[in-house]
């Protein structure tokens, strides 16, 4: 019997493209001198400005502040780390998400079936609740996890063991839900049961071989685990 859910955030509770993009356009237009300074920051993180997405490679997808900055630190001089990741989670903090499908009715019915809810993300943990906040979702998680909360960053196993270790559950019944290759290790490496969606950048050709399970979006959560039995 599933216990728990651990979800991603960005591309799995957040349409990736339309929120992230809207973060890269934004922060990198602050920071830019000019338009082809822009498009210099733009590349070594692996933004497309004229498709408002992200290269399937780029670091945005499944990365950290920290890998942000040091890809966007050689185009700054001047520029500190410790600023330059302040000044990107303070830009992600601001930055209004797009919902993959309305969380809070979807998060309202998983909790009236008893399972805990929980979110691991590789963005920042204080972005993270703000972003939940934006959306109402604070009182309906018992869980959220960033990659400086201690616990390491996906694909490390550390958030998802975390999870488990909080809400009294065996990994074995909790399920990882995410949109990238680094979700579905983390999940896997803590012996989880993995569901991907495809509300990111990567295809169901790049997910399926490594899920139990291919979505559309969150929103056939409740379909798969009546499926379950």
């Amino acid at each position: 019997m599933i216990g728990g859910i651990l979800f991603d955030k960005d591309g799995t509770l957040f349409d990736f493209r339309s929120s992230w993009g809207r973060w890269a356009g934004g922060f990198l237009g602050g920071i830019a001198r000019d338009e082809a300074h822009f498009q210099a920051l733009a590349d070594a993180i692996g933004y497309l400005p004229r498709a408002e997405s992200f290269a399937p490679d780029s670091m945005v997808i499944a990365g950290t502040a920290i890998e942000i900055a040091e890809a966007l630190l050689p185009h700054l001089p001047g520029e500190t780390p410790g600023g330059l990741i302040a000044a990107i989670d303070r830009a992600a903090a601001d930055t209004r998400m797009t919902e993959a499908v309305p969380l809070v009715p979807l998060f309202g019915a998983l909790r009236a079936r008893g399972l805990r809810l929980g979110v691991a993300t590789n963005d920042s943990e204080a972005p993270a609740w703000a972003h939940l906040a934006a959306h109402g979702l604070t009182d309906l998680v018992d869980y959220v996890a960033g990659q400086d909360s201690g616990h390491g960053a996906k694909p490390g196993p550390g958030m998802c063991l975390a999870f488990a270790r909080q809400e009294g559950l065996d990994p074995g019944r909790v399920v990882m839900v995410g949109d990238s290759l680094h979700d579905l290790r983390a999940g896997r490496t803590a012996g989880m049961r993995v569901v991907a969606v495809l509300t990111g950048i990567a295809t169901h050709e790049d997910l399926a071989p490594h899920a139990d399970a291919v979505l559309a979006d969150i929103g056939g959560l409740p379909g798969w685990l009546d499926g379950l039995g």
